[in-house]
């Protein structure tokens, strides 16, 4: 296997565009709950909310990145709200496309709700921020995550539950 270079830190550019990238999809799924109603733009940022909680308590306290620049800067918030986890548990248990469903959800809430929106009323604006919703969390994403941050990720020689879900040998 051909290691390539490593971050200890990743510089702040990848944090950056990671996140703009996160935050764009994000707020591209709350315009189209918003035009649904505000109840449900509200329901849906609320599992954004629950969804990056989850993510930092549960996944990030126990990653080497815990307190450092991981390619999404989640390790250092993870050190600013919970204690320092066991980096043995972030590979211990079995991972599944099903444990991807919250994932996927964060998109495909908002695209179904587009899609069911469009056919009510054609609309051109909808249309066009529901296209970019799709390339942003589909190839745009895919982008980052192979070229920008896995790619140089120390938690993936030490063990990733995604790694060895995308990258099964």
């Amino acid at each position: 296997m051909n290691i390539s270079k490593r971050y200890d830190n990743y510089p702040a550019w990848i944090v950056i565009s990671s996140n703009l990238l996160s935050i764009t999809i994000y707020g591209l799924g709350f315009l189209i709950m918003l035009r649904l109603s505000w109840i449900a733009a509200l329901l849906y940022l609320a599992y954004i909310f629950a969804f990056e909680y989850r993510l930092l308590n549960k996944n990030c306290v126990n990653c080497y990145y815990w307190g450092k620049y991981c390619g999404f800067g989640k390790g250092k918030l993870s050190s600013v709200f919970f204690k320092k986890g066991d980096i043995s548990k972030f590979c211990s248990k079995e991972f599944a496309w099903k444990d991807m469903i919250p994932d996927i959800l964060i998109t495909l809430i908002p695209f179904i709700t587009g899609i069911v929106l469009l056919i009510q009323k054609f609309n051109v604006i909808l249309l066009l921020i529901i296209i970019t919703l799709l390339v942003l969390s589909t190839a745009v994403t895919g982008f980052v995550r192979t070229s920008l941050t896995c790619k140089f990720c120390k938690q993936k020689d030490i063990g990733c539950l995604a790694d060895k879900l995308f990258n099964k040998s």
